[in-house]
């Protein structure tokens, strides 16, 4: 059984940008969609629209996997699922360990699509010794002291962070030493690595933050709209005539005897 520790995606070496390599996987979840609805060809237009990209930008990153497509026809959906699964590394067995078991760890640790997406879950560590033994999504959980042959038995080099954030880095320490060269972060902090590891963070604090503020644009703008139409409303409305002597259709002065102005 191939692992991670001894075969590696070739795309750095390859010369695909990072912007690109980030892009594959949201161009491989809707291609996967289309091949589940068993549809054969697809258009760059209708895949970019899918994966949430302008279609110049699919296809420049295609150009980097050597695909063109064929005019009047589309993509292979079939081919480009297997291009783009071999590319990142997923045709083959990738062993990954989650350290720390709490909520998040074990909502991780239950996730069903690791398995179709070529990982599989070798592990569950878990510092408190209350946990070492109960079983998580099928697998009992070690405890941390385990953690370093665990890694070594399974060929391991890609761990998910799930732990506090005070015990992030000394876990990513560990793991590091021990051979993982890829990590997940979903503590909320930031981790130490040497160079040739590799950190990835996911932080659900910041992305709502991110949506907050985008929310609070929204309003913004939609209130200087309101304040504008308003300001123009008065503007086109003119403003009453006061009555005046002149106007009162009598004919007569401020004393009601004779006009205020006489005409010449």
């Amino acid at each position: 059984m191939a692992t991670g520790r001894t075969h590696r995606p070739a795309t750095r070496s390859r010369g695909i940008p990072e912007a690109t390599v980030a892009r594959l996987p949201l161009y491989l979840r809707a291609l996967t969609a289309l091949s589940e609805r068993s549809v054969p060809t697809v258009s760059s237009e209708e895949l970019a629209a899918a994966a949430g990209v302008n279609s110049a930008k699919l296809r420049k990153d295609f150009s980097y996997l050597g695909s063109y497509g064929t005019r009047g026809v589309g993509y292979d959906v079939e081919y480009l699922v297997y291009q783009i699964s071999r590319e990142l590394g997923l045709t083959q067995d990738w062993p990954v360990v989650i350290v720390g078991i709490g909520n998040l760890g074990a909502a991780l640790a239950n996730y069903g699509g690791f398995a179709s997406r070529g990982f599989r879950v070798a592990a569950l560590i878990d510092a408190d010794p209350a946990m070492a033994g109960k079983p998580v999504a099928g697998l009992p959980v070690r405890h941390t002291d385990e953690l370093e042959a665990i890694i070594s038995d399974n060929g391991v080099s890609i761990g998910v962070i799930a732990t506090p954030a005070g015990a992030a880095q000394q876990v990513c320490d560990r793991l590091v030493n021990a051979g993982v060269t890829s990590i997940l972060n979903f503590a909320p902090t930031v981790l130490t690595v040497p160079d040739g590891v590799d950190v990835r963070k996911v932080d659900l604090s910041i992305e709502l933050q991110i949506l907050a503020f985008h929310e609070q644009r929204k309003a913004g703008e939609e209130a200087e709209s309101s304040a504008s139409a308003a300001s123009a409303a008065a503007v086109a409305t003119p403003p009453p005539v006061a009555r005046t002597a002149m106007g009162s259709g009598n004919g007569k002065g401020p004393d009601g005897d004779v006009p205020a102005v006489m005409p010449a």
